[in-house]
Order: structure tokens, then C-alpha cells, then sequence
């Protein structure tokens, strides 16, 4: 019998390859999908995405969803505190194993792995240090199909947010963006591709601005803010 999983679904196309290659592989079985959401604007944290919308994608992959829903600022205390009842009732399933889409932020991967081991699961990261331009171009020629919901104002502008990625995107991304967006450059939705049922069918939406200040202590210009740019995505 195969161990059971949790995936940690993003909606995004490094998600996406991920659960693609566990399910490929078969050594687990992923029994359910966790997703954190924003619960004021009902959007997934940092892609923006709208829950319908996600709720749509967990439909198509025929895999049950779990939404962890979190204030719109939450403090690390309250983090912890819905983080720890969440993979409470996510154990009593029976779930040992939690997979993640990370590529090489190793801080965040301690995190992670620290985080589970104290509650007796284990961490997998089925892309881990692969190489990001070969993991873009082996999605795209999967067939998978996915369009850029946020971008980091710090890095791209806003052309970049809602198109679609394709080799003329990554042509034009500069030098200092990783090809899969590791460094939170910019955010994804996936709508199509071989692990699908069927495609998420949706229209491309207003982009939108929106500022976060700077954290005093890491910005020697406390006026700036980050902006990042936001395109909306309405289920047809």
C-alpha cells in the first residue's frame, strides 16, 4: 500500500510539474490538495487567483481540496496556530508524507522540513534543484498551459502580467528573473495540460495595482513600497 500524501498546491505551473512527476512516479498517493487563502478577498495567497477558480482546477485533477484559510495580515502566532489545527486534522487521514513544487530556496525548505518533522511527517520536493529553464521548457512541452496572475513590480512591469507563458515570454525576461519565477518574481495559474480533465475555461480580467510597504530594517528608502501588479482572472 502506498503512503498518502498531501500536496501543497499553488495553482501554479511549478505546482503543477510537480504533481505531474509524483503522479508519474507513483510511490504516493496523494490524497488530498492544501491550498492557503486569503480569507477577506477569498483569493489564494500571492497568486491572487479567486477560490472559484482554484476550486475549478482541484475539480479537473480529481484530487479533494483542503483551503487553509488565513486573516488578510496574519502574525506569525496566528500562522502557527491555523497552520497546527489544519495538519492535525490532515494527519488524522492518515497522511504521512506533505509535497512541496520548491526548486532552491534552501531557507525555505528548512523551514518546511522542521515545521513537519515535529509533527512526525516527512517533506518531499520532487523538483529540488533542477535546473529552472530546463523544468519551463520540459512543462511547456508537456503540454501544460499556464498565465502569469502576479508579478513583482521589483523585477518585471506590468506587460508582463497576464500574458501567457511561452518562449517569446521567457525571450523576454531579463537576465536577473529566473525563468521559473523562484525568487518570487512573478506568479502563475495553470489551466490545461496532461494531468487535467479538462481545461479551466476562464477570461483575463483588469490588472491591478497594489503597494506593501517595506519592512524598515531592510529598506535604506523607507518611503518606497513594493508594488506589485495583479491580473484578475473570472471563471466563464
Amino acid at each position: 500500500m502506498k503512503p498518502k500524501a498531501l500536496f501543497n498546491w499553488s495553482s501554479g505551473k511549478d505546482s503543477t510539474l510537480a504533481l505531474y512527476k509524483i503522479l508519474q512516479e507513483d510511490q504516493y498517493e496523494v490524497s488530498t490538495l492544501l491550498t492557503s487563502i486569503n480569507k477577506e478577498f477569498q483569493r489564494i495567497s500571492m497568486h491572487g487567483v479567486h477560490v472559484s477558480l482554484l476550486e475549478k482546477q482541484a475539480e479537473s485533477l480529481g484530487i479533494p481540496l483542503i483551503k487553509m484559510e488565513l486573516p488578510k495580515e496574519p502574525s506569525m502566532e496566528e500562522y502557527q496556530q491555523i497552520m497546527s489545527k489544519t495538519m492535525s486534522e490532515i494527519q488524522a487521514q492518515g497522511i504521512t508524507y506533505s509535497i512541496f513544487g520548491d526548486i532552491f530556496l534552501e531557507d525555505l525548505r528548512k523551514y518546511r522540513e522542521d515545521q513537519l518533522k515535529a509533527i512526525g511527517m516527512q517533506a518531499v520536493f520532487p523538483l529540488w534543484k533542477k535546473d529552472t529553464l530546463n523544468l519551463i521548457h520540459e512543462f511547456l512541452d508537456l503540454g501544460f498551459k499556464t498565465i502569469v496572475t502576479c508579478v513583482n513590480g521589483t523585477y518585471l512591469d506590468q506587460s508582463f502580467a497576464g500574458r501567457i507563458i511561452d518562449q517569446q515570454f521567457l525571450d523576454d525576461l531579463p537576465d536577473n528573473v529566473d525563468p521559473c519565477g523562484e525568487n518570487g518574481e512573478f506568479h502563475t495559474f495553470t489551466f490545461d495540460g496532461p494531468i487535467f480533465k479538462n481545461p479551466i475555461d476562464f477570461e483575463v480580467g483588469e490588472i491591478v495595482k497594489k503597494t506593501y510597504p517595506k519592512p524598515k530594517a531592510n529598506s535604506e528608502d523607507q518611503d518606497e513600497d513594493y508594488i506589485f501588479w495583479f491580473c484578475d482572472l473570472v471563471l466563464k
